[in-house]
């Protein structure tokens, strides 16, 4: 998944294969028009309220895909909070120049707003805001297998990639990383052939931003399930897909390199690894509450006066519970944040099950 998504020259999203929208292998909230970008600005905004209006408000943005997001969101802010825009300042971690090059062609009208870093790592520690779309679900995974020994108990084995012949194929082996040992004391027993995903990227990442974020908010937009339904019985094949050209392929072995693969992310897991690293859980809902709890306050705004049939259209897509309002998820995480009431987006929200953590960040390090 590493080699096929990630690879420099031959990767799907590092070579610019990838392709969203109607036209493309899949599609997303950005695929809509303006509209997610304008109604994610009005969050920002509160934020930076929030915040104090300081004066060097960052938005963070991985998973930038051609920067149309981040148009969005400045165009907005430029037309409706001119003082949120004279604070504001973008960052975009781009690791890939191809991506990067495009992003600057979107962009071309906000010199001097927008810098790009090749990595979280690369990033100084800032006050305001990292937010993603469908990143998460993007990681690459560590693929595990229920199988019975010849005492009819089971235990998990690790899928790997071989080669049988000229075909790539799978190969059962133990589990040799004592990371996904670890994470597997957290996993119910599964009957023989029970398939499913440990993600152990996305918690190294969340634990990499947390370090980054000084004060402010991590908002999450993604794929998912807590634990105990993430781990469902009925789930037995797991959630990986293969995606081109919005139909789902039977392998991931199939268009190696011009197909998407994504697993949905678990939140339980995330949301222990971040308040193990000093982040608070600050809201969880689904897509649709999310923004509905936005829209609600902007029921006297000029943003939304005279709102044209495509707009409308973009935004039953978003809010739809067959389309995207139900399927995506929106995490809001925060660090050195005094507000007891919720942000906009999350007034409507539902708190997540099995949030606790019981870890340190430092008992993390010490695993690793």
């Amino acid at each position: 998944m590493q080699q096929a998504l990630y690879h420099p020259e031959h990767g799907y999203y590092s070579s610019g294969r990838c392709a969203i929208g109607r036209r493309g292998d899949y599609f997303t909230n950005v695929s809509v028009g303006p509209v997610f970008g304008q109604l994610l600005a009005v969050q920002f905004t509160e934020i930076w309220e929030h915040l104090g209006k300081i004066d060097n408000f960052i938005i963070v943005e991985q998973g930038a895909h051609h920067g149309e997001f981040a148009r969005d969101v400045l165009e907005s802010a430029r037309k409706s909070w001119p003082d949120f825009f004279a604070a504001l300042r973008y960052r975009i971690i781009e690791p890939f120049p191809i991506l990067q090059d495009r992003q600057s062609e979107t962009l071309a009208g906000f010199e001097g707003k927008i810098e790009w870093r090749e990595s979280i790592d690369a990033l100084e520690p800032f006050a305001g805001v990292h937010f993603s779309n469908e990143l998460l679900d993007a990681a690459p995974v560590h693929l595990l297998v229920s199988v019975e020994t010849k005492t009819r108990l089971t235990h998990w084995l690790e899928k790997f990639v071989t080669l049988n012949g000229d075909e790539f194929a799978f190969l059962h082996q133990p589990i040799d990383n004592r990371k996904v040992r670890d994470h597997l004391q957290k996993l119910p027993a599964r009957p023989a052939s029970y398939e499913t995903e440990v993600n152990l990227a996305a918690l190294d990442w969340i634990e990499n931003v947390s370090r980054k974020l000084a004060r402010g908010y991590v908002i999450i937009v993604d794929y998912g399930y807590p634990r105990d339904e993430f781990y469902a019985p009925h789930r037995s094949a797991g959630t990986l897909q293969v995606r081109a050209q919005h139909r789902l392929l039977a392998s991931p072995f199939e268009q190696i390199g011009h197909a998407d693969i994504t697993a949905h992310v678990d939140w339980t897991s995330v949301t222990e690894r971040a308040e193990a690293c000093s982040l608070q859980v600050k809201g969880s809902t689904d897509q649709h509450h999310f923004i509905t709890g936005i829209l609600s306050e902007l029921t006297h705004s000029p943003l939304w006066e005279n709102v044209d049939p495509k707009t409308k259209r973009g935004l039953q897509t978003l809010l739809h519970p067959e389309m995207l309002g139900r399927s995506l998820q929106v995490l809001a995480l925060a660090k050195n944040v005094d507000l007891a009431a919720p942000l906009a987006g999350f007034k409507f929200g539902r708190e997540p099950r099995e949030l606790s953590a019981h870890s340190s960040c430092a008992s993390f390090h010490r695993r690793s």
